[in-house]
């Protein structure tokens, strides 16, 4: 199962900083967070989504031992 990491508005809207999944690609994860978290639903199409620390805009197989962080746009420098 994909371990997910959360960040700044990303953790507020799933209500966690980490979770295990068991989806297996990117693109039904994907569906299943609009689902399950509307509010990460809204802002998903804004976030960076690293799959292995690559950032990844399409579809990616996930496996057991992957790990995915999502990342809300960052304000301030």
């Amino acid at each position: 199962m994909a371990r997910v990491r959360y960040f700044a508005a990303a953790a507020e809207f799933a209500g966690r900083d980490e979770e295990v999944r068991g989806e297996h690609d990117l693109e039904a994860l994907r569906s299943a967070w609009a689902a399950e978290y509307p509010g990460l639903g809204r802002i998903l199409p804004r976030c960076a989504v690293l799959v292995d620390g690559r950032r990844t805009d399409g579809d990616a197989a996930l496996g057991d031992d992957t790990l995915i962080d999502v990342l809300p746009p960052f304000a301030g420098g």
